[in-house]
């Protein structure tokens, strides 16, 4: 059995186990303990949910006071031989590798945003023969990039659906589309370029983003 299986087997049966004890407490002990009983129940049937599920919003294992609940139910649970204390580390070890992982995806989400967010602006840049930042301070008075473009606005269009294919294509080697949704997006990439580069942004100051914001069609939105 591998690790993750052992983890899971270990919280369905705390589940199991904590259940099961409860159970047959709440029916010999007198109503005086009943009342406390039930509380009991039902913190541990809430705690091992959300030490099964750490990307849950709210749920323990994530940052902060959080992180030391998780420590505290562990060494609960370890403390009744509800668990050992070998299967309390793989549970935190697992918990820990999990929400690394999470934070790591996140970060390089962030980060490829970023890159195709300059490229992008790059493109619109070049394109139109002026710097990000003149473009940007047109953007911000309230201009389309169709307006800023001029007699290049066709070109700027050209550019950027074929820049949006060439994502779209990658996307497809990667294995994050299918050729079918390919060509479901492929079909109107003209048109939705189109209405991004004559769209009028609100003013918003120098610091806009250029292009309509994520990109068009790219395998991300």
């Amino acid at each position: 059995m591998s690790s993750r299986k052992k983890i899971a087997a270990v919280v369905i049966t705390t589940v199991a186990l904590s259940v099961g004890t409860v159970g047959v407490a709440s029916a010999s002990q007198p109503k005086s303990t009943a009342k406390s009983t039930s509380v009991r129940q039902t913190t541990t049937r809430t705690t091992v949910s959300a030490i099964a599920n750490p990307m849950a919003g709210g749920g323990v294992g994530t940052m902060g006071d959080q992180g030391a609940e998780l420590a505290t139910v562990l060494s609960t649970l370890v403390a009744n031989k509800t668990i050992t204390q070998v299967q309390a580390d793989a549970i935190t070890a697992a918990l820990t590798a999990a929400r690394t992982a999470h934070e790591a995806t996140k970060d390089a989400d962030h980060a490829a945003m970023d890159a195709n967010r300059v490229a992008r602006e790059a493109l619109i840049a070049t394109t139109i023969g002026k710097t990000t930042a003149a473009i940007q301070a047109e953007l911000a008075t309230g201009k389309s990039l169709g307006a800023i473009a001029g007699d290049k606005r066709a070109a700027l269009i050209t550019a950027l659906v074929a820049d949006e294919t060439k994502q779209i294509d990658a996307a497809v080697t990667a294995g994050k589309l299918t050729a079918a949704q390919a060509t479901t997006l492929k079909s109107n990439l003209t048109a939705h370029v189109t209405a991004q580069v004559d769209a009028i942004r609100p003013a918003m100051g120098a610091g806009m983003e250029m292009g309509g914001g994520k990109g068009g069609h790219g395998p991300k939105h």
